[in-house]
């Protein structure tokens, strides 16, 4: 028998107070962990003085996204742009789209801000808010020309996988939001996430696989190479890359 120390005070077990109703319903499965992450002074900077111009606040409406640009512009969302340096990089490649980042991590938004002023960015806004409530109150239907989601969390441990972002249910909500012909651009580092999101959308009736072999494609030249990818390639992981069309189900 193992003694207790006599300065150890045992601890009582509590007993677990049952959730109303109401309660159970309130609770969510979320894709992410979140992280109050410390911003640079560099990053700070950035909020304080770009976010009010290229932050967009979180409130349950519809964008306008003439008047939030000032033009008609093709629009692309991204999901989860982590530091934003894609994210950022493409808007400097590509003036003449629109582009529109959620991210839930204060130093990620930050990050992409610090990019924004260097590239000089005007075709670009961020939301720092969870991307599903996002694009339930605030995508209008059918005003998204791209939906890319690069590198998700890939919740490895099977246990796990139920919190992965590319579920059924998800991918029909991004669905409603783009146009006709509107494409959902998946990116991925973790072979088995990649097979789960053919899983989840192969069947799909809302989407067609444009890959001619029904699975991947090469990376086109609009997501551009991280230098995370480029180590990886170099240690021998794989990137896969996969582009669904929308179109009527």
């Amino acid at each position: 028998m193992i003694k207790s120390h006599p300065s150890i005070i045992p601890l009582t077990r509590k007993r677990a107070i049952p959730l109303n109703s109401e309660e159970k319903t309130q609770r969510k499965i979320r894709s992410f962990v979140l992280r109050k992450g410390r911003l640079t002074k560099g990053q700070q900077r950035a909020m304080d003085l770009h976010f009010p111009r290229l932050g967009i606040e979180f409130e349950k409406k519809p964008y306008n996204f003439e008047e939030i640009f000032g033009r008609k512009a093709p629009i692309v969302l991204e999901i989860g742009f982590g530091m934003g340096k894609s994210l950022a990089e493409q808007a400097r490649d590509q003036r003449d789209h629109d582009f529109l980042g959620i991210e839930v991590h204060n130093p990620g938004v930050g990050a992409c801000l610090v990019l924004a002023e260097e590239y000089e960015l005007e075709n670009l806004r961020v939301v720092n808010h969870d991307a599903v409530e996002v694009i339930e109150h605030c995508i209008p239907d059918h005003s998204l020309d791209r939906i890319q989601v690069f590198f998700p969390d890939p919740w490895h441990k099977k246990r796990h996988h139920k919190r992965r972002i590319i579920q059924t249910e998800f991918c029909q909500k991004l669905h409603k939001k783009l146009k006709p012909g509107g494409i959902l651009h998946l990116a991925t580092d973790w072979e088995n996430y990649a097979e789960h999101m053919l899983e989840i959308l192969n069947p799909m009736s809302e989407y067609k696989n444009l890959s001619e072999t029904g699975d991947f494609v090469p990376r086109p030249e609009s997501r551009p190479l991280t230098k995370f990818e480029v180590r990886g390639q170099n240690l021998g992981h794989g990137v896969w890359d996969m582009m669904f069309e929308a179109v009527d189900s």
